[in-house]
């Protein structure tokens, strides 16, 4: 049995990002999205991305970037993976020559079969929930809109949290979960506390799954 991902988002400070290692994350999510609460300069980015140590997968937000502000943040931030959260079209986001995440705004009526056949060269299909804005805004949605198989490996977003991942991990078993707002004490402040009991759920509900 596979051990579920975690991807801690929307990181802003060294100590916040320490909490996230050494909790056990597989990825730290940065923003480079102007409107978020949880935005991060490039300036300030390129000393965290060198703070995260080996093995851990450093994934960078973009919503509608113009691809010139999306080349230049990668010749400057030291950045593994592209997680695009906006409208993007497959060949958009293949004009980098990274591997990128795709993520799906889900709410009733959006096809996630079709919407992913539209991405076949995605690392993976992000699923959030449906919000005018860019992002769930720390929302959950219907998980039985998700169908029961999906063609790319699957990135369960969207109001999760140490009270509900268990049941997330164990009822829909993604291939990583991927919080934010789930464990900060502000938006774009991180909780140490609230990282250690995310972590730990999602162990306890891997360990659920092998029984």
């Amino acid at each position: 049995m596979q051990r579920t991902r975690v991807k801690i988002c929307g990181i802003t400070r060294s100590e916040d990002l320490a909490a996230a290692v050494t909790a056990g994350a597989d990825a730290i999510g940065f923003v480079f999205y102007p409107p978020s609460p949880r935005f991060l300069p490039a300036e300030q980015a390129i000393g965290l991305a060198r703070q995260v140590p080996p093995f851990v997968t450093r994934v960078g937000l973009f919503v509608n970037a113009e691809p010139a502000f999306v080349r230049e943040t990668l010749a400057q931030v030291p950045l593994d993976l592209l997680q695009f959260h906006g409208d993007e079209d497959a060949r958009y986001c293949e004009q980098f020559g990274r591997a990128y995440l795709k993520a799906a705004r889900v709410k009733p009526g959006v096809d996630l079969l079709e919407f992913a056949r539209a991405f076949p060269t995605a690392q993976g299909l992000l699923l959030d929930a449906w919000s005018t804005a860019y992002g769930g805004a720390g929302q959950t949605f219907d998980w039985s809109l998700i169908p029961e198989s999906l063609p790319l490996p699957m990135i369960l977003s969207g109001g999760l949290h140490a009270g509900n991942v268990v049941e997330a991990v164990t009822r829909i078993r993604p291939w990583a979960v991927d919080v934010s707002s789930g464990v900060e004490q502000a938006k774009g402040i991180k909780d140490a506390t609230k990282i250690a009991a995310f972590m730990a759920a999602v162990r306890m509900a891997d360990d659920a799954k092998r029984l």
